[in-house]
């Protein structure tokens, strides 16, 4: 495989590198971003959480704005954030901002043309954890989080790989991508119109199934202005009333879906996650 490195700045003692490599999962290159605290310059492995962004995003957004790596850096802990889809010339797209391109939902597309390049659950869930615990200092304890459509993607993802995940969190994740418009889309061009496929991606009817817990935390802006149309976090939470499943649902007064909200509350999100990648 080749992995290039393509930049690396120091920061909070730690390091940031981003890199880019072919996927054999994806058919393309694929970038990612990561931050390796002090602690792993030090001969130490640590824990990693992957982090998933939503949409429009790239492995950039994140790592820039939300002041993660000052928590990271104390607690001892990498974050990984790789792109929200496959890229390149040759890769299908679409003209909206909420399908192709910057829209991968982190689903196996089973529909051509899609299928040949976005399968972004399987390069999440297997090529780049191998990737990242072959290339870095790091162990195999890893949990997961992410935002809007990377919300939905890390609850599906530790839903569905209880053995694999620590703990998840989210922040203002479309948690019934089913019923809600964004989902409908993607969902029907990626998977087909057979909508009994679709269950296998929604968060909220994986919980209220789920026989295997992963710890759950998630944060809702009450001013998000696609909380009733689009997130639907009411679902996710009568999942977990009917399932007795470990879920905490916070709504903040006076927030909305930037990151601004996602630097207000990301410490509290690394500190659940560090109860359970560091004991």
């Amino acid at each position: 495989m080749t992995v290039e490195n393509i930049s690396v700045n120091k920061s909070l003692g730690g390091w940031h590198k981003q890199y880019s490599h072919d996927s054999k999962t994806l058919n393309c290159a694929m970038r990612f971003a990561i931050y390796l605290p002090p602690q792993a310059s030090n001969g130490e492995k640590v824990p990693v959480l992957y982090w998933l962004s939503g949409l429009t995003c790239s492995d950039e957004n994140f790592m820039q704005k939300s002041g993660i790596q000052r928590i990271a850096a104390e607690l001892g802990i990498a974050i990984v954030a790789p792109d929200t889809s496959p890229r390149g010339d040759d890769v299908a797209d679409d003209e909206g901002y909420d399908l192709g391109k910057g829209a991968g939902f982190y689903v196996n597309a089973t529909q051509a043309p899609w299928n040949r390049h976005y399968r972004m659950y399987d390069y999440v869930v297997n090529e780049l954890p191998d990737l990242i615990e072959t290339m870095f200092p790091v162990t195999n304890k890893r949990s997961i989080a992410g935002h809007s459509m990377g919300g939905h993607g890390a609850l599906v993802i530790a839903l569905r790989n209880t053995d694999a995940y620590q703990s998840v969190s989210a922040f203002s994740p479309i948690s019934n991508p089913i019923n809600c418009p964004w989902g409908k889309k993607a969902f029907a061009a990626y998977l087909g119109r057979n909508t009994a496929n679709w269950a296998q991606y929604d968060a909220s009817l994986l919980m209220r199934q789920a026989s295997h817990f992963v710890p759950a935390l998630v944060d809702q802006g009450d001013a998000d202005d696609f909380l009733v149309e689009q997130l639907k976090p009411e679902m996710l939470k009568a999942a977990a009333q009917v399932n007795r499943y470990p879920l905490e649902l916070n709504y903040r007064e006076g927030y909305d879906h930037s990151y601004y909200f996602i630097s207000s509350f990301i410490e509290n999100h690394l500190r659940f996650h560090a109860k359970y990648l560091t004991k």
